[in-house]
């Protein structure tokens, strides 16, 4: 086999590609997958766990698994079950390779020349990797483990055409908070107080379910969020809107008060003062108008009543 052998076009490499593309211009969907699968394994709501290194070695060989099921679902509109291998795309059977090292996919026997599907994430650094690769011959590193799997070699490793790159994950926030903070959140017994202390110490940030769910750790996680006893009626005194992002009204007003709009299954916790009418980046809520607090501004009027979602219509 020449030297040059790999820059041969692959028509049924390209035609999977596309297909994938396809189905997915931004990559969202997949990095919703990617974002979804770590955070099942992390089971937060009836473990609080919300870290790679809290898992059990067993726990993270399971991912990959996890990821190809995953992925399976989520992308059925282009994914049907494979002949020999776990996927068949755009007509061609292709093999679905994770690992938590960049490089690191096991590739066994049966997929020696076939099309593969390598994924990377890493939730500490919120990257995520995924691209497609022929494991050819020149490909593969010669050397064999006792299941005879190889990896892929430094030609290999260049010759993946990505789908992502080091793209960023949707967000895990209790990762990129300070030790201190963190204690803060979770040192209270009661799942209300700690989904409480939460929406206090983070805001202007988008907050997931999962988050919530880790936090409260309790059934009805969502609705601790919510008016009627929730976060939004116990911090209004302090000065702190909860917009949710299953509805248009309440992303609006986000963006009003210039903070980043909540994406359905997301809140964002905003403290607010009243201002004059006019004043920029301001929202107009119960007759006054509302501006985000500076930091160490003093909180003398509680926070307005978000608009009645129950007359609104969830964002899909």
């Amino acid at each position: 086999m020449s030297d040059d052998s790999h820059q041969i076009p692959d028509a049924a490499l390209q035609q999977v590609f596309a297909c994938w593309r396809q189905a997915d211009v931004t990559n969202e969907r997949a990095a919703a997958v990617v974002r979804a699968t770590f955070d099942q394994l992390y089971d937060g709501q009836h473990t609080g766990r919300y870290r790679w290194d809290q898992l059990y070695k067993t726990e993270k060989t399971h991912f990959g698994t996890l990821l190809e099921i995953n992925l399976r679902r989520e992308f059925s509109d282009v994914i049907d079950d494979g002949v020999k291998l776990d996927y068949r795309i755009g007509g061609f059977d292709i093999d679905c390779k994770y690992s938590q090292k960049d490089g690191g996919w096991m590739i066994p026997p049966e997929a020696f020349g076939e099309l593969l599907l390598v994924a990377t994430a890493d939730d500490a650094a919120a990257t995520w990797s995924l691209g497609m690769v022929r494991a050819s011959e020149d490909h593969l590193r010669t050397s064999r483990n006792r299941d005879n799997k190889t990896q892929l070699n430094p030609t290999g490793r260049q010759a993946i055409q990505w789908l992502a790159r080091d793209s960023a994950l949707p967000p895990n926030v209790l990762l990129g908070l300070p030790r201190v903070t963190i204690d803060r959140i979770f040192a209270p017994k009661s799942g209300q107080r700690r989904l409480n202390e939460l929406l206090r110490l983070v805001t202007n940030q988008r907050i997931g379910r999962n988050t919530i769910a880790t936090v409260a750790q309790q059934d009805d996680y969502m609705k601790r969020v919510r008016s009627n006893g929730g976060s939004r009626s116990a911090l209004a005194p302090e000065g702190y809107l909860i917009p949710g992002g299953d509805y248009e009204a309440h992303r609006q007003i986000a963006r009003q008060l210039g903070a980043g709009a909540p994406e359905p299954g997301e809140v964002v916790s905003l403290r607010v003062v009243p201002t004059s009418p006019g004043t920029p980046q301001s929202a107009e809520l119960a007759g006054q108008t509302w501006r985000l607090a500076r930091d160490g501004e003093a909180i003398t009027v509680p926070a307005p009543v978000l608009p009645d979602t129950k007359r609104q219509k969830p964002v899909m």
